[in-house]
């Protein structure tokens, strides 16, 4: 009798039929073939990119890179190899990585600390110097060029990677600084408070506690600034001379020598193979921190 009840009691789980599963697919089929064609649209030229550093320039210039994919047999690893016994590419790729590095780890350093403090701290003036920072967000990167180079020729900061990583850091700070404040605000207030009660001091409360549950939105952000250091050009171009990154690296040779396809073509497909492989591999912290901030 006992068995019955409960058994009367057991809800009802309604398998989903194969007639509702196949509409339901073909629902989204129009949807899902859209998408695929953006992909594959968008890694095309990241492809022909990828073929045409396997060719040689006179295969290049005589069938173009399409001719790679009915004769395998024209490819040739030559082109690589020849890139990283160059006296300018791998130079330039420890250069573009020591920059990177510095311009992604120190603004996010600097805009945690400011987040943590505009989100949690009691301080004079801190809603007014809030808004200013929010104002910078408008200031574009080109109008300090100019104002910058002066500074740097008086401070023998030209030319230095530091000097580099120094104007990547300044321009990051606004954005960095809004979006990890609105994320530090969504952690509840007990946690501090709880913390403080224990004796926590304020640096303790912010490397345990907020660094931690601060990841997500830490990570989508160095994400963001890696991809934008490492691809910049312009900033390298106005503020560096024998100091040169891998995309001034590309420009000198596209502009010396116009048709060096063979060492173009490799070392740009390095230089975006690194940053894709970085965010294809970190996307979903990319997409969940920036969400995270956007309520509260």
């Amino acid at each position: 009798m006992a068995v019955a009840v409960e058994e009367l009691h057991r809800p009802v789980v309604l398998e989903e039929s194969t007639a509702k599963k196949v509409g339901r697919i073909a629902a989204r089929g129009p949807l899902n073939v859209i998408l695929i064609f953006v992909g594959l649209l968008w890694l095309l030229p990241t492809f022909a990119l990828f073929v045409t550093s396997l060719m040689t320039p006179q295969d290049y210039n005589s069938f173009g890179w399409w001719k790679l994919l009915s004769e395998p047999s024209l490819a040739t690893w030559q082109n690589y190899s020849n890139l990283w016994n160059d006296s300018d590419i791998p130079g330039a790729l420890w250069t573009t990585l020591l920059i990177t590095i510095g311009g992604t780890i120190l603004p996010i350093l600097i805009a945690s600390l400011a987040g943590y403090a505009f989100a949690w701290l009691e301080f004079p003036g801190r809603d007014w110097l809030f808004i200013l920072v929010i104002a910078l967000l408008v200031v574009p990167l080109q109008m300090a060029l100019i104002p910058i180079f002066k500074i740097y020729n008086t401070f023998g900061l030209f030319d230095t990677i530091a000097g580099i990583v120094l104007y990547h850091t300044a321009f990051a700070l606004p954005f960095a600084i809004f979006l990890l404040r609105n994320f530090f605000l969504g952690i509840p207030k007990d946690v501090f408070e709880s913390a403080r009660i224990d004796g926590a001091s304020e640096l303790r409360i912010f490397f345990r506690l907020v660094l931690p549950l601060g990841l997500p939105a830490i990570a989508s952000l160095a994400i963001f600034q890696f991809l934008w250091v490492w691809n910049d050009l312009l900033v390298a171009l106005t503020f560096g001379r024998e100091v040169q990154p891998i995309t001034v690296a590309i420009f000198s040779n596209v502009r010396q020598f116009g048709n060096n396809i063979e060492l173009i073509a490799p070392a740009s497909f390095v230089s975006l193979a690194i940053p894709l492989a970085v965010f294809l591999a970190f996307q979903r912290y990319f997409t969940q921190g920036l969400l995270a901030g956007s309520v509260k």
